[in-house]
């Protein structure tokens, strides 16, 4: 620990005032001492890093030399939905924002076709970190508020189930010799439909 007090004070890999992540855990730099180093979570918890750690574990520096940062925002929307205006709508909520960096310029992508979702990420920057969970907060409130706006749903995971053979013991008389479909909503409740073709979700 002593060795690796001597290198941390040379090389400087980290500052006080830096915002690191070791392991899971991320936090302000606040102080180093000959054995081991304190870093401050956002709970307002110290944790207590032997000074071996930050040279031989995998250290992540997040204001080392540029304190500018991405942040990721991933949204899935129902089949169907326009993809282009999807696009141009987080784009916008983006360009709204008044931490958002207009270079380097955020983008948004339509990644690929999920299980129930049509699913896209609106990469952009920030200049520092200070109110980084603050401008995730607040994009992802303007995107949902822009999608509802325009008709694009939100979606949520679907699932068809069919039944071919109705029990004969079950209360509904119409129904029994006839092919069921349990549709699945995905909030926890079922609704059951008569039918005797066949449905795509």
């Amino acid at each position: 620990n002593f060795v690796s007090f001597i290198i941390l004070l040379f090389e400087r890999p980290i500052r006080v005032g830096d915002i690191v992540t070791l392991g899971d855990k991320t936090g302000v730099f606040i102080l180093i001492r000959m054995r081991a180093t304190t870093i401050l979570d956002p709970d307002r918890k110290e944790y207590i890093v032997p000074n071996k750690d930050l040279i031989t574990e995998r250290l992540l520096n997040w204001t080392l030399s540029d304190t500018t940062n991405r942040i990721e925002i991933k949204v899935g929307i129902a089949y169907g939905s326009d993809t282009d205006l999807a696009c141009r709508l987080l784009r916008e909520a983006a360009g709204e924002h008044p931490l958002i960096l207009k270079d380097p310029e955020p983008v948004a992508t339509f990644d690929g076709f999920g299980a129930s979702t049509l699913d896209f990420t609106l990469r952009c920057f920030l200049p520092n970190m200070e109110k980084r969970l603050m401008a995730i907060h607040e994009l992802n409130t303007v995107i949902n508020r822009k999608f509802e706006a325009a008709g694009l749903e939100m979606a949520y995971p679907q699932m068809d189930v069919y039944v071919k053979r109705w029990p004969e013991n079950w209360p509904d008389p119409e129904a029994r010799g006839l092919a069921k479909k349990v549709h699945h909503n995905g909030n926890g409740h079922d609704k059951a439909a008569a039918g005797n073709g066949h449905h795509g979700s």
